[in-house]
């Protein structure tokens, strides 16, 4: 059995910075906004470093804790050897956990930082992940200067960093279960149409999840999937329906609401890691009201070798349960 359900463990705060697309969107109030993608800095690689690091320092102002108060920080992020997030935990003498999920890993870090804190008293565990539009689609697509055309099923790597603190007091938001996903290979092997190749895990992880803690797909006020897109939402709807006899009502996916369809740059919609985590501190969970989410993190496990070998793409998404009290 991959879910587990937790007793009292919580999402006591968040603190979010996003990028100057970002802030064109759907959402108008971030905490703090980039004019540009170089932040002040040299390379977008340090500004990524940069971004992870301020919102962790302002969270924890916020929070009015210093770095001996939090006993772990959870991160990862897209670059190679998730170093992002290393560099930016090098900031602080706080033990580390990297993890690496692609664009689920903000849900892998969740899931991490409420086990380890599920069985202590106290304590204190900040999850933190980033994406950067342009360190990104070099990596794992084509520098914007090389010119390369991009299909409508094409989705924007979305520029933006959020740090939550997740603890044993009781707060608004708490983090009621989880399921670990399985890695689903469908045998896709477009990198430009990521929608695709991720719905199956999503589909499955959903699934899972709700077999395993015996629930109707209504008991969810909203599914809040990361960042399948415009495109591969509608895929995730029509295989659910295909192959489970599902109907979702209340599905949202970050990556689809995040940017205006005026905004043709973004395409199909956001992906990145970031892409849930903007949306769900920054416009889902504002909403003064009680509900029960499901988070679904999606994320495919490419990189430009294996592509360019041609072989298939495997994708794994990663859900958590939230019960948000208003």
């Amino acid at each position: 059995m991959a879910s587990k359900k937790f007793a009292n463990v919580y999402i006591k705060d968040a603190f979010s910075i996003a990028g100057p697309v970002e802030k064109k969107g759907s959402i108008k109030d971030y905490d703090l906004v980039m004019d540009d993608y170089y932040y002040e800095e040299k390379t977008f690689e340090q500004a990524e470093i940069k971004m992870q690091k301020t919102v962790i320092d302002h969270l924890l102002s916020k929070m009015k804790l210093i770095h001996s108060d939090v006993d772990l920080i959870v991160g990862g992020d897209l670059s190679n050897q998730i170093s992002v997030s290393g560099y930016a935990a090098s900031n602080y003498s706080i033990p580390f956990l990297g993890v690496y999920s692609a664009c689920a890993s903000f849900v892998e870090s969740l899931i991490l930082g409420a086990e380890y804190l599920d069985n202590k008293r106290k304590g204190n565990v900040v999850c933190v992940t980033s994406s950067h539009n342009l360190h990104a689609e070099k990596q794992f697509r084509f520098p914007i200067e090389y010119g390369a055309p991009k299909p409508t099923t094409t989705t924007f790597t979305a520029t933006g960093a959020v740090a939550c603190l997740l603890t044993k007091e009781p707060a608004k938001v708490k983090i009621e279960s989880y399921t670990i996903g399985k890695v689903i290979d469908m045998g896709c092997k477009d990198a430009s149409h990521m929608g695709a190749v991720m719905a199956p895990a999503a589909a499955n992880v959903l699934v899972n999840h709700l077999t395993e803690l015996e629930r109707d797909i209504n008991y969810y006020d909203v599914i809040l999937t990361g960042d399948l897109g415009c495109i591969g939402g509608k895929i995730l709807s029509e295989y659910l329906k295909r192959t489970y006899s599902l109907k979702m009502k209340q599905h949202i996916d970050a990556g689809c609401e995040l940017y205006l369809k005026s905004q043709e740059e973004t395409y199909a919609g956001a992906s990145g890691p970031v892409a849930l985590p903007l949306y769900l501190f920054n416009k889902l969970l504002k909403q003064k009201k009680k509900q029960k989410v499901l988070l679904i993190g999606t994320g495919s496990l490419h990189n430009p070798f294996f592509v360019n070998q041609k072989l298939t793409i495997p994708a794994v998404a990663h859900a958590v349960s939230l019960e948000v009290n208003g």
